[in-house]
């Protein structure tokens, strides 16, 4: 192989690895708005105008927009495109059910795998939803409880299930930004800390309790109401974020 082929090849894979990075970021970028409900629920996603606001092509935001269908946080309809998803009732009803079934179960092997760098992450997890629910800061609040519990779980050592339930946690942020109230992150739906208490001392059965209570709190909560559709402003909502992080180093 002569040497401009060598050389062609290797700027291709530069080039591919460049794509692949910036794919994840605009995809890191996008989920996170989701999550934090910067972008609403059943707001449009026109790929044009999210072209244009990370500056890339539309076949790279198409890629990331079906990956993140792929984790139900976004819905691509034909002839209407893509949208952030809002789950219907009985899909929130479903979201809960599962993570019931689910969290409950892998509590077990969450006091049986705690170490106590574990404990130390999870309790500033929760001083830092604490403080967010202090000052109001309601979409902080959600992301630190989806946060929360995904951390939980990867305490079980079984990565499937830790996936299974972070993607479970994301669903159920946007099921709050759509259906819930201020009791679906209040105190009323009881205190993360007072479950790492009962992980920490073994009691285990007391900790499925717990658990299974916490999330039929937050589902009782849920007001089923519809909302409105739009477009929102992707260059501001964007970078707006890139400017936060430029000034977090």
């Amino acid at each position: 192989m002569s040497r401009d082929n060598i050389t062609a090849m290797g700027n291709r894979r530069k080039a591919k690895s460049r794509d692949s990075r910036r794919d994840e970021e605009i995809y890191r970028a996008m989920s996170e708005a989701i999550v934090e409900h910067r972008l609403s629920p059943g707001d449009r996603l026109p790929e044009d105008a999210l072209a244009e606001a990370f500056d890339v092509s539309r076949t790279g935001i198409r890629k990331v927009l079906q990956r993140l269908a792929l984790e139900r946080l976004v819905t691509i309809q034909a002839n209407r495109g893509a949208s952030v998803a809002r789950p219907s009732p009985g899909e929130a009803r479903d979201v809960f059910g599962a993570r019931r079934m689910v969290e409950c179960a892998l509590m077990d092997a969450v006091a049986d795998n705690m170490t106590e760098e574990d404990l130390a992450e999870l309790r500033q997890l929760v001083r830092d939803e604490r403080h967010a629910q202090g000052r109001g800061e309601q979409r902080q609040a959600i992301q630190l409880s989806a946060a929360f519990h995904t951390r939980l779980s990867r305490v079980a050592r079984n990565e499937p299930m830790s996936e299974f339930i972070g993607q479970l946690a994301l669903r159920s942020s946007l099921v709050i930004a759509v259906y819930g109230s201020t009791d679906s992150i209040g105190c009323d739906c009881g205190d993360h800390g007072e479950v790492l208490d009962l992980l920490e001392a073994g009691e285990k059965d007391k900790a499925r309790k717990w658990m299974a209570g916490h999330l039929e709190h937050i589902e009782r909560s849920l007001r089923f109401e519809s909302g409105s559709e739009g477009t929102p402003d992707f260059k501001s909502i964007f970078q707006r974020r890139a400017q936060s992080g430029a000034g977090d180093g």
